[in-house]
């Protein structure tokens, strides 16, 4: 039996107008016809002419980029980055609508997955609907936030630095990218070229001036002699095992949040926006309220940025407990925390170690998980500890509203949910959420 084949729709092109945004960095249209389109480079009630880049056929949607703005919408700003827009750098979502404009579309989604895919109106979520900018990132229409102190470069076959185009392997080559912390660009990794090398990434401390680039050699290849324009430290990940060694310098970054150093080493997790860490604590803690004396888990803990809070706020009479996956983590984490007696930090999954621990109960939770989330399973072991408060923070606001809806399932409501822009020009968006057992009735 001979298959017939399909029809590929790449390079297809349609007038449509464009309808609401959606999660993931562009909005919904629909052609003539009635078929699907996801469109990036566009905004809600805009006309344009898009041209597709993903889809066949058979399709349940295509993937496609507005090429020609035929009705702009008032919120639409000329791109302030020349490597932004169809066909180029996949880094940012949104270079091309006001800054208001791209926090306003960022509530819209986190609305529509909340009343989605855990029943809540903002309302419901104790959200007043906006979502507010960090510290020093409200700036005229044009002017870009200088924020992201992590940028991973991909390096082409002839060792030129750039970043990936949109769902693509193929790289855009950059001479500057506008986002990028000051203390990332000034190390120049796009000037000097990379032979061998897969990717860089280079890491500009915001609590210090430590820098760091970490290599990843294509296989076989040797390590370049790094020369850079400010003193840095490196390190490479092993293409056998995957993990990060030190070549020079420092192993780690030093980073400030709540008036305490953290240690981060080998490129470990810390928030990419040098205000996202401060930011995040408080926003944990003021919907916490710890006691002295209370007991708490911190679970993803990272580097103990949460457990370092914490165990400050419930004193020598409290305990806190953090689980972290990350082996490194740990080790960072137990160095950050060792004047906290009360502070313990085990390694291994959340869903593995918490059954483990044999704790029953427990006055306040902290999770931070990974964009995935926390899943059911976890979710409803952490109901069954009894914490007067859950402090639930979230990247990605579909998998909050996911595990929303399996802690309402356990008596668990939303008090109150606030989001913080801290990843600017780009779909991303942070989520705080307050939960507290729901008040039976006598």
């Amino acid at each position: 039996m001979q298959n017939t084949p399909v029809t590929s729709l790449v390079g297809a092109e349609y007038e449509v107008e464009v309808g609401p945004v959606a999660h993931g960095g562009h909005c919904i249209a629909r052609t003539e016809a009635g078929r699907v389109l996801f469109v990036r480079h566009a905004l809600p009630g805009e006309r344009v002419r898009v041209r597709v880049t993903e889809g066949e056929e058979t399709s349940r949607f295509l993937r496609a980029d507005a090429i020609e703005i035929l009705d702009a919408s008032k919120d639409r700003v000329e791109a302030p980055c020349p490597f932004a827009g169809p066909g180029k750098c996949g880094g940012c979502d949104w270079q091309h609508a006001k800054p208001g404009a791209q926090r306003r579309l960022k509530g819209e989604v986190i609305a529509e997955q909340l009343l989605r895919l855990a029943g809540l109106t903002p309302e419901e979520a104790g959200w007043d609907g906006t979502v507010m900018p960090a510290e020093g990132d409200k700036l005229p229409s044009g002017e870009v936030p200088q924020w992201r102190t992590r940028v991973q470069y991909a390096v082409d076959a002839e060792g030129h630095a750039g970043l990936r185009k949109h769902r693509s392997h193929e790289v855009e080559i950059i001479d500057h990218c506008m986002i990028a912390a000051e203390g990332v660009s000034e190390l120049g990794i796009e000037k000097r070229d990379w032979p061998g090398m897969a990717s860089v990434e280079a890491i500009a401390a915001s609590g210090s001036n430590d820098r760091q680039v970490i290599l990843t050699p294509r296989p076989g290849a040797r390590l370049p002699l790094v020369e850079l324009d400010k003193p840095v430290s490196v390190m490479r990940v092993d293409e056998k095992d995957g993990g990060v060694h030190r070549v020079h310098g420092r192993a780690f970054v030093r980073e400030r949040a709540d008036d305490r150093t953290y240690r981060v080493g080998s490129g470990g997790f810390w928030q990419v926006h040098p205000k996202a860490a401060q930011t995040l604590m408080l926003a944990v803690m003021q919907g916490l309220t710890p006691r002295k004396g209370e007991t708490a888990l911190d679970l993803y803990c990272g580097v103990g940025l949460f457990a370092g809070a914490l165990a400050d706020r419930v004193g020598d009479q409290g305990a806190v407990l953090g689980i972290e996956s990350g082996k490194r983590a740990v080790e960072d984490a137990r160095h950050n925390l060792a004047g906290f007696p009360r502070v313990r930090i085990e390694q291994g999954k959340v869903e593995s170690v918490l059954p483990r621990t044999g704790i029953t109960e427990v006055d306040l939770i902290v999770l931070d998980p990974p964009r995935a989330g926390a899943g059911k399973q976890t979710v409803h072991h952490l109901a069954g500890l009894g914490a007067r408060r859950i402090a639930y923070v979230a990247c990605d606001p579909a998998a909050l509203a996911r595990d929303l809806a399996y802690f309402a399932d356990r008596g668990y409501r939303v008090r109150t949910l606030r989001a913080f822009d801290l990843f600017p020009m780009t779909h991303h968006v942070e989520c705080v959420a307050i939960l507290e057992p729901v008040k039976k009735e006598a």
